[in-house]
């Protein structure tokens, strides 16, 4: 329980951290009043900063519960440490790579470099994709070796897990595919910032929830 109560807190705290900075720090289309489309952003972007910090406090709850039932089941007798597959080494160096990409893309969305934004976006995909390949190629791996998801209580929380957190970077893939549409499709970059920071800060968010669960996976 303690384990899961200190990943709440920092997950909780990590997100606080990113809640205060978009709410102080000017934002690029704030100071744009010129056009409409900037003097209204504003308005539309507030609720949806709002929007993804409630979603991402019920995802990190979420997050937090199952892993506070991880600390609690391994210590039971019939607990068999899982054998990770060390191809999860490259998927993790992957995710960092594209949370660094999205980070990448978002600063120059917000200095209105226009060009720039579709190779950071596509470059994001690929490699956001290149990390969920390599989960499903890591479940084949551990299936191949005999440590099914019914075997022992570890690995079905493995599968679990990652099954968990894939399916939430599924979810960001959609609204990352939105944001690469409009790019493409001629927006200017103040048009297409606001998805791109947003979704940065759940890229971020994701690889944080990786790295912990990816650490915990290893220290048990």
């Amino acid at each position: 329980m303690e384990i899961g109560l200190i990943v709440l807190a920092i997950m909780l705290a990590t997100l606080l951290g990113w809640l205060l900075r978009q709410s102080f720090n000017a934002q690029p289309w704030i100071a744009e009043p010129v056009e409409e489309s900037a003097s209204q952003a504003p308005f539309n972007a507030r609720p949806k900063l709002v929007a993804l910090t409630a979603f991402l406090a019920v995802a990190t709850s979420f997050f937090a519960l199952i892993l506070s039932a991880y600390s609690l089941r391994m210590e039971l007798g019939d607990w068999i440490p899982l054998t990770e597959p060390q191809l999860l080494w490259f998927n993790t160096a992957v995710l960092v790579l594209a949370s660094v990409a999205f980070q990448w893309t978002r600063n120059v969305a917000v200095s209105g470099r226009a060009s720039q934004i579709k190779p950071g976006l596509l470059l994001t995909g690929v490699l956001t994709s290149a990390f969920l390949v390599g989960q499903l190629i890591a479940w084949q791996q551990l299936n191949a070796s005999g440590q099914y998801i019914t075997s022992n209580p570890s690995n079905a929380f493995f599968f679990l897990l990652t099954g968990v957190h894939g399916l939430h970077i599924l979810g960001g893939m959609y609204v990352w595919a939105r944001a690469t549409v409009r790019a493409f499709g001629g927006r200017d970059a103040a048009a297409v910032s606001h998805s791109v920071e947003l979704c940065t800060i759940y890229w971020h968010f994701l690889l944080l929830v990786w790295l912990i669960i990816f650490g915990l996976i290893l220290s048990t």
